[in-house]
């Protein structure tokens, strides 16, 4: 069981790292809670991990934090959620906002979040409630990458597609996030939440 990694920051994109340790290249599926603490590529980063074993594929998750993969583990143990969705989920919505909603029963808030419909909501509130517990999560800094140009918009238009979102809504959330926040487009990082904080409303 591999529980966590240190190394070195080889790539990094909204939903995905490389962690290279001692030579060998660790790529790392993250929620977008992870990759906004990130430091930049090349310096050296801890990351708390969960593999997530199938019968086709061996698939690794990276965390900044125990409360996140704790939380990630939870969420892959109601039934209905696999590992992309709870990624999405953690992606959609800070850890102690998660938290609240599912400790005071609000299942209607949970439907923003992208690939939760009503049912799914009612599941989490129902199962997780007795397991959630009620602490704050940890706070964090580290620096976050910039980018330039139209190709911040189409990277973040790509991360908001794999975490759930389809094109249209993506793209609308996007324009939505530009229009009422235009220093939103400094960097992939400030584009994406504003396009998260819009698409939840």
């Amino acid at each position: 069981m591999i529980a966590r990694l240190a190394g070195k920051l080889a790539a990094k994109s909204p939903t995905e790292i490389v962690v290279d340790v001692g030579g060998v290249a660790f790529a790392l599926s993250i929620p977008f809670s992870t990759f906004e603490r990130l430091a930049e590529v090349g310096s050296q980063i801890s990351v708390y991990t969960h593999l997530h074993v199938r019968e086709d594929a061996l698939q690794l998750y990276g965390f900044f934090t125990e409360e996140e993969r704790e939380l990630f583990r939870i969420l892959i143990s109601v039934n209905g959620i696999g590992p992309k969705m709870a990624q999405g989920i953690l992606s959609g919505i800070p850890v102690t906002d998660l938290k609240s909603h599912i400790l005071s029963g609000n299942s209607g808030a949970l439907t923003a979040i992208p690939g939760v419909g009503r049912k799914i909501a009612e599941r989490l509130v129902v199962e997780l409630r007795d397991r959630i517990s009620r602490t704050d999560g940890t706070s964090f800094s580290g620096g976050t990458s910039a980018s330039n140009g139209s190709g911040i918009r189409s990277e973040a238009l790509l991360a908001l597609t794999s975490l759930g979102y389809n094109r249209a809504a993506a793209e609308k959330a996007l324009r939505g996030a530009v229009q009422e926040s235009p220093e939103a487009e400094s960097s992939v990082e400030s584009l994406i939440k504003a396009a998260l904080r819009h698409a939840a409303r």
